[in-house]
């Protein structure tokens, strides 16, 4: 097979999808592997380390997306990469396909088959490729609350762990998964007054029982919920429904309720965010003002810190790929349903319940004969 590791294009987005270490993998398994010129740069591996493990290094992403029969990706393919989909084409990416209907349709018309890193079960019924990057924009979530409640970036001007005589700031994190825990024990160690809402009761209990005692946990509902806006410096929305749109736990009338100058960190914004007025911003301008409160909106976090996100997101993907590569897709949705839950598109067919669900589509079973 002809692999294809196209540069992202995505605005500030700095990943690559495959390690050197994986293409001298793949091209000892006897295929070939096509790498956009630069694709690693951001990520601080240059050609040259591509080159010493056999992949060919070529000057345009319309030679990776005419050639290659699978493609590997880091974020949604964007509209000048929809267009140069093809059907029979393998394309193995992050797509979130239930916050972008146009994306979910182009891709659906291109004919091409969609494996989504995000919906991919473990063994274990979790989601193997989903949590390194929910780890990285958890603790970002942090760093990223702590500059933005500065004064000179429009927040309240607070410091996280506050000083003697001077009490901390307030965190509500809304959900207890992989990014509140992450962000949780981040915030715990700036010695923040933390609290973690969830509607999962065992997780509660687990949260508790880890955490340090600056960190308490709290059952999710309307109520709750308002009373810790009432009283957060930084909110971080944290909350996941695997493949579907993130739930709508903050309404616009809620920021009334808010600190002028607080911040919230819609971790959720990839799947549509879990605060109404939460819409996707960029690196490079990351933030917005409405109700008085600093809105950080960020899509693509982790893709701030690409060495890092880059290391640990091929660490886990890189096993499926290869089998993909080396078995076919078939032969491994066969022996593996958890990786049959990551295909949402089949060659112009929606085979993921909950993407059908967002946009009032029919779902089909995966179909070995169309792959």
């Amino acid at each position: 097979m002809i692999v294809g590791v196209p540069r992202e294009i995505k605005q500030d987005e700095y990943r690559v999808a495959m390690l050197p270490v994986g293409v001298e993998e793949l091209v000892q398994g006897g295929h070939r592997v096509l790498v956009e010129t630069g694709a690693g740069q951001g990520s601080g591996i240059p050609d040259d380390e591509y080159l010493a493990c056999g992949a060919e290094i070529v000057e345009s992403a319309e030679q990776v997306w005419a050639e290659a029969g699978m493609v590997i990706k880091v974020k949604e393919p964007q509209p000048p990469e929809i267009v140069q989909l093809r059907p029979g084409q393998l394309l193995m990416t992050y797509f979130h396909f239930a916050a972008d209907e146009q994306l979910t349709r182009g891709v659906i018309d291109s004919g091409a088959t969609a494996i989504a890193y995000e919906t991919l079960r473990g063994r274990r019924g979790d989601l193997p490729c989903l949590i390194p990057m929910s780890e990285v924009a958890g603790r970002m979530s942090i760093q990223q609350g702590a500059k933005y409640l500065e004064r000179p970036q429009e927040g309240r001007g607070i410091l996280l762990g506050g000083v003697p005589g001077v009490p901390p700031a307030h965190i509500a994190i809304l959900g207890g998964g992989v990014v509140g825990k992450n962000a949780a024990r981040i915030a715990a160690g700036f010695q923040a007054d933390v609290t973690i809402l969830d509607i999962n009761v065992d997780q509660l209990r687990y949260l508790e029982d880890i955490m340090p005692a600056n960190v308490n946990t709290t059952f999710s509902d309307r109520h709750t919920i308002r009373e810790q806006l009432a009283m957060a410096d930084l909110v971080i929305g944290a909350v996941l429904i695997a493949g579907a749109r993130a739930p709508r736990l903050v309404s616009a009338d809620d920021l009334g309720r808010m600190k002028p100058g607080a911040v919230i960190i819609d971790v959720a914004i990839d799947q549509g965010g879990c605060v109404e007025t939460a819409r996707p911003t960029t690196h490079s301008e990351p933030t917005y003002i409405e109700g008085g409160i600093v809105h950080y909106c960020v899509t693509n976090m982790p893709g701030a810190v690409g060495r890092t996100s880059t290391y640990a997101l091929c660490n886990v993907t890189f096993p499926y790929i290869q089998r993909i590569v080396s078995d076919g897709l078939a032969e491994a949705v066969a022996t593996d349903a958890g990786l049959a839950e990551a295909v949402n598109v089949q060659e112009g067919k929606v085979t993921n319940q909950a993407v059908a669900e967002s946009f009032g589509m029919p779902c089909e079973e995966f179909s070995p004969r169309m792959s």
